[in-house]
C-alpha cells in the first residue's frame, strides 16, 4: 500500500509544490519508505511508499526525459517480467528493477491502452505534456483507491479522500444523495464519495481528463460466459488461483497469511505452502472471547498442518475506542463493515512482521456463497404462500428476542420476512443492506 497524489493546472499559473506538500502530509502513514514530488510547469505529482518489489530502486514519480511523460503509481503490477520483455522486443529496454518501472515505457508504447495489459492491483496517474492531458486508471477489481476533481481548470487526485480536503483543495460538502445510498449499501460504489464534487475512478476504468473535457472508459468488465460441454471449470479454476497465489507472494519483502480456518484463508494456505515448502511462512488469526465468533482453535490446526507459525490476536473491546480514532484517521472514507475493526487490530499486529499478507477476504462467492444466495431459491417459493399467511408468519418471526451472538437463525429469518414482497434485485440488496427499512 503506496500513496499518490497530485495537481494539475489546465490554465493560469504555474503549480508550487506546496500544495502537493499537505496532500502527501496526508498519506504518509500508507508510505512510511520514501516520499518524492516531481513536476513541470503544468502538472505536480507526489509519492509515498511502501516498498515491497525492488527495495533499492522504485523512486517515483517516474518521468520519461525524451517525452515529459510522468507516471506515479499505488500498487503492484503482478505481470511485469511479461511487460520487460514486449517492450524490450519493441526497442524500450527496462533497467530499472521495480515492476512499475515498465509503465512509462507501455504507456508510449500503447497509449491509454496501456492499462490493459496490467495485471495486478494498482491506481495509477500519467501526465501526457505533449497532449495537455491527465490520465486516472484503476486495477479491475478496484483494488486500489483513487478519488479526483475538478474545477476551474484544477484537477486534483488522490488515494484517500483525507489528502484532498486536508490539503485544502476541496470545499468539505458531504452528498446528502450519496450519504442516503451508504446507509443502505455500507459502503460508496463509484463513482460516488461522501463529498459533493469529488468522484472516484471505477474499477476497470480509466478517466482522461483536459482542459476541454473528461472522458470515462470502462476498459474490463466481467465476462458473461455460459458453460459448454467442452468447458473443464475446476482445472481453469486451479491454474488461476495457483497462479495468482504464486504472484502475489513473489514479492521481495516477507509476506504473512490472515488465516481465518475457514475454506477460502485455508486453501490459500495449502496452495502457497506448497509452492514454497521450504519458505517461513507466519500465519495471523482474529481470536475472540465470545464462542459464536472465535474460529482460532480452526485457524490454528490448518497452521499445524502446513507447518506454519501461527499467531493469534485477540479482539479485546477494551482497545476498540482507540483503534476506533485510528482506523477513522487513516481511512480513505468510511466504511460500515463490523469487520473493519477486528481486521484493522490483525493487520497493526501483522505489521510488526511482515509488510504484505495473503489473505481469503472476499472468496465467499467462490467457495459457497451467502446464506443470501439460498435464501433467494426458498424466497420463490415463498412468494407462492397466500399473503395472509406469509403476514401471519413475519408477526411470528418479529417476536423473537434479538440475539448478540453471530448470524443467529432469529436474524436470518427476520431479514427474510423483511423481504418477502420485493421482486428478486431489491430483495437481495434489502438483505445485505447495513439497515433495514423503518
Amino acid at each position: 500500500m503506496c500513496g499518490i497524489c497530485g495537481e494539475v493546472r489546465f490554465a493560469g499559473s504555474t503549480p508550487g509544490n506546496g500544495g502537493v506538500e499537505k496532500m502527501l502530509q496526508r498519506l504518509l502513514h500508507r508510505g512510511p519508505d520514501g516520499q518524492w514530488i516531481r513536476g513541470d510547469d503544468r502538472a505536480v505529482f507526489g509519492m509515498a511508499r511502501l516498498t515491497i518489489r525492488g527495495l533499492t530502486s522504485g523512486q517515483q514519480p517516474l518521468v520519461d526525459e525524451a517525452t515529459g511523460v510522468m507516471v506515479v503509481c499505488n500498487g503492484e503490477i503482478d505481470n511485469h517480467g511479461e511487460l520487460r520483455t514486449f517492450l524490450a522486443e519493441r526497442g524500450r529496454p527496462v533497467t530499472d528493477d521495480t515492476d512499475v518501472a515498465v509503465l512509462p515505457g507501455l504507456y508510449l508504447e500503447l497509449g491509454e491502452a496501456f492499462v490493459e495489459r496490467l495485471v495486478g492491483a494498482f491506481a495509477i496517474a500519467v501526465w501526457d505534456p505533449r497532449r495537455a492531458s491527465l490520465l486516472l486508471a484503476r486495477d479491475r477489481a478496484g483494488e486500489r483507491p483513487l478519488f479526483f476533481s475538478r474545477s476551474d481548470g484544477l484537477v486534483f487526485f488522490a488515494s484517500q479522500l483525507s489528502g484532498m480536503v486536508d490539503g485544502g483543495h476541496h470545499p468539505t460538502t458531504p452528498d446528502a444523495v450519496v450519504l442516503a445510498r451508504y446507509l443502505q449499501l455500507g459502503y460508496f460504489p463509484a463513482p460516488d464519495s461522501p463529498l459533493e464534487g469529488v468522484l472516484k475512478v471505477g474499477p476497470g476504468e480509466w478517466v482522461i481528463l483536459s482542459a476541454e473535457s473528461t472522458q470515462r472508459h470502462t476498459y474490463w468488465r466481467l465476462p458473461k460466459r455460459n458453460a459448454t460441454a467442452g468447458d473443464h471449470p475446476l482445472e481453469t479454476f486451479d491454474r488461476i488461483f495457483r497462479a495468482a497465489v504464486y504472484r502475489q507472494s513473489e514479492v521481495d519483502v516477507p509476506v504473512g497469511l490472515f488465516l481465518s480456518g475457514g475454506v477460502d484463508s485455508s486453501l490459500i494456505a495449502a496452495v502457497a505452502r506448497s509452492q514454497h515448502p521450504d519458505k517461513s511462512i507466519t500465519a495471523y488469526g482474529l481470536r475472540f472471547g465470545e464462542e459464536s465468533f472465535d474460529e482460532g482453535n480452526f485457524a490454528a490446526g490448518v497452521a499445524k498442518d502446513l507447518r506454519m507459525d501461527y499467531v493469534p490476536v485477540w479482539a479485546e473491546p477494551e482497545r476498540i475506542p482507540e483503534m476506533l480514532r485510528e482506523v477513522i484517521a487513516t481511512s480513505g472514507e468510511p466504511l460500515a463493515d463490523p469487520a473493519w475493526i477486528p481486521t484493522a487490530l490483525l493487520s497493526q499486529r501483522a505489521a510488526q512482521d511482515i509488510r504484505i499478507s495473503l489473505s481469503g477476504e472476499g472468496a465467499d462467492e467462490l467457495f459457497g456463497g451467502y446464506p443470501t444466495y439460498f435464501g433467494a431459491g426458498i424466497a420463490e417459493r415463498y412468494a407462492a404462500l397466500p399473503g395472509w399467511l406469509r403476514a401471519f408468519l413475519r408477526t411470528q418471526v418479529e417476536r423473537w428476542p434479538p440475539s448478540d451472538k453471530k448470524v443467529t437463525l432469529s436474524f436470518l429469518l427476520k431479514r427474510f420476512v423483511q423481504g418477502d414482497e420485493l421482486d428478486g434485485l431489491s430483495r437481495h440488496i434489502l438483505w445485505n443492506s447495513s439497515l433495514s427499512p423503518a
